[in-house]
């Protein structure tokens, strides 16, 4: 039997975006689809995906759902441009 991997949805964080906002929809994917990877470039953006990160795994925890939150560094074109995005890895422990 042959398995294909689903790449998990990403949220796309900026410096301007809401924490709690994040939070809640990071939540809402793991409920939905188990995992998802939260991309953030430039250390704003990333400042609030570690917030919103913090206050998912809360939110989750309310539900019996323990998550883990793994960092990894993603290469990614913006118009033409290579750019060093950081990705979170929220999935279940």
């Amino acid at each position: 039997m042959i398995y294909t991997k689903i790449p998990p949805e990403v949220i796309k964080v900026s410096a301007n975006s809401r924490s709690t906002a994040v939070a809640g929809a990071i939540a809402g994917v793991v409920r939905e689809s188990g995992r998802v990877d939260v991309q953030a470039i430039g250390a704003g953006a990333v400042n609030q995906a570690i917030k919103a990160a913090a206050i998912a795994r809360g939110y989750l925890l309310l539900d019996g759902i323990n998550v883990i939150i793994v960092p990894f560094f993603s290469d990614v074109d913006i118009d033409g441009s290579e750019r060093t995005a950081v990705r979170l890895a929220v999935e279940p422990r």
